[in-house]
This record gives structure tokens, sequence and C-alpha cells, in this order.
């Protein structure tokens, strides 16, 4: 398997210079980096060029993750959002090819955080978006670039909870560059057992997010990491495992998480790499190399 972590980790804005955790990631003994997905459609060309050569120096891979603004919606009954929505996902496409990264998960299929203040029609919505998965799957096989489709909880988004609804959706979409992208954090709100759940995703799992149920990183809670583990050799999966830790407050990042206290302890850079370095072991002894 590759191990890698998301750079929110050390952030409080989502639209950053990513180059520097190229650099921070390979010395912590990770072999990916995912980055964010919004922030790379703001970059020059040539600093996208630029973060792709630096990871090829450093044998790092790039993956990217995103959460749709409202307004590209590609689930939307809004003819109009829905297209402005796929428009949108192809411009990061191109950005992401530039960079050289291959992945992308999370909300590519529809909205992130959902406005849950007016009423939604879940059927209609999750018609659109696998309409808009399909043509984007197709724009992004000239790119060689999979589509991670991700279930998140309730309390985020309601079109695909939990790992037997994303495994529906994707048989749906039925394109080979469409994957299940499950997250730990969100399993242990919504699946009955987090292991069952990887092994009914079985093959169709392109990725896995992984963070206490807290969002601490993986040792300093409660999670069942070797029933995980387990689970993972069952299906053989040898795939990307990334940590997507989040426990600093502040910021953009630290609003749509929705973290209100600071749960590292006040740690400093340096701590929270240490933290990050040792929890790396721990999966690692977990889930195997």
């Amino acid at each position: 398997m590759k191990y890698g972590v998301y750079f929110a980790y050390w952030e409080d804005s989502w639209d950053v210079d990513f180059e520097k955790y190229v650099r921070k990631v390979k010395k912590l003994g990770l072999d990916i980096l995912e980055v964010a997905a919004l922030g790379l459609v703001n970059l020059p060309e040539q600093k996208l060029e630029r973060l792709k050569q630096l990871a090829e120096q450093h044998d790092i891979i790039l993956t990217a993750g995103i959460g749709l603004p409202k307004e590209y919606d590609v689930s939307s009954t809004d003819k109009t959002v829905r297209r402005n929505g796929i428009t949108f996902v192809k411009k990061v496409m191109d950005a992401m090819h530039q960079a050289g990264i291959h992945r992308i998960g999370g909300t590519v299929y529809s909205y992130w955080p959902v406005d849950y203040s007016g009423p939604f029609d879940k059927p209609a919505a999750r018609k659109h978006s696998i309409e808009s998965v399909r043509e984007l799957a197709e724009y992004a096989r000239q790119y060689n670039i999979t589509l991670l489709i991700e279930t998140l909880n309730r309390f985020e988004q309601f079109l695909l909870n939990d790992a037997e609804e994303a495994v529906a959706y994707v048989k749906e979409v039925n394109k080979p560059n469409v994957k299940v992208m499950l997250d730990t954090f969100h399993m242990n709100i919504e699946e009955d057992h987090i292991a069952d759940a990887i092994r009914y995703t079985g093959d169709h799992l392109g990725q896995l997010h992984i963070g206490e149920a807290n969002r601490k990183v993986p040792g300093k809670g409660s999670m069942p990491w070797t029933e995980i583990g387990q689970a993972l050799k069952d299906i053989r999966y040898d795939g990307y495992v990334v940590m997507e830790p989040f426990v600093k407050t502040g910021g953009q990042v630290g609003r749509d998480i929705k973290l209100w206290r600071d749960l590292s302890g006040n740690a400093t850079e340096e701590q929270l790499d240490r933290e990050l370095a040792e929890s790396l072991e721990f999966v690692k002894a977990a889930f195997g190399e």
C-alpha cells in the first residue's frame, strides 16, 4: 500500500502553496500528498508544472480532494448549475493534468457541505449526478484520471452516506475510472460495521481516507484499526491510504470542518510532524506495508 496525508492537517486555508508539503511528507516517510483541487485552479501554469516536477523529484504521488461549492453542484435540478459544475470540474481536471495528478476524490458528484435549509429531491439529484459523473469520467479518460466517489455522513451530504449506496452508484455509472472512496470518520457515523463495509465495497474501493472518530491522527482514539486492516487484507487492497486529520481550529478549514476546539493540545508544527510520523508507523503495523 501507499500511505499519505491531506495537506490541511497543517493549514487553515484550502488555497495555499503546496510545494512545502511535498518536501515535508517525503521527510516524514509518506508516499502521497493530497492537495485541495480548489486551490489548484487558482495556480498559474508555471506553478502547476513546478509542483509536478517537485513531486517527481521527491518521488511523491499527488492526489486531489474537492468539496464542490453549491454553485457548481453537478447533481442540481437546475440545468444551468449542473452545466456550470461540469465545466468547472473539467477545468479542475485540466489543472490536475498539468500538475501530474491522476486521482480526485470527494463530492465530485454533488456539493459540500449540503444546505439543508430547504427541501431536496434525492432520487432526482442521484439521477442528475450519475449523468454528470458519466460525462466527467469520459473527459477524465484523456488524462488517465480516476474519480473517487466519497461517502459522507448525513450531516454533510444526503446523496451517498454508506458503502452500499456508493457501490450501487458506481455500478450504475459503469465507468472503469469511477471508484468508491471510503472514509473512516464518516463510516464511524453511518456504517453498522466498518470492516464489513470495506469487505462489501471490495474491488470498487479506489482509495481510503483514515482518521479517528474525532478526526485526530490514527492511533489517538478508539477506531478498530486492527479490524480495518484485516478487512483490507481480506479484499487484497493494495492501493492508497490517506490520513485526513483535522486538529487545529481557525480559518476557512476550521469553519468548514466545524472544528471549534483545538484537538492538538496547542501543538507546534514540529509536534504535529512528530505525531503524524508516529501515526504512520501505527497504521503500517495495523494495515501492512
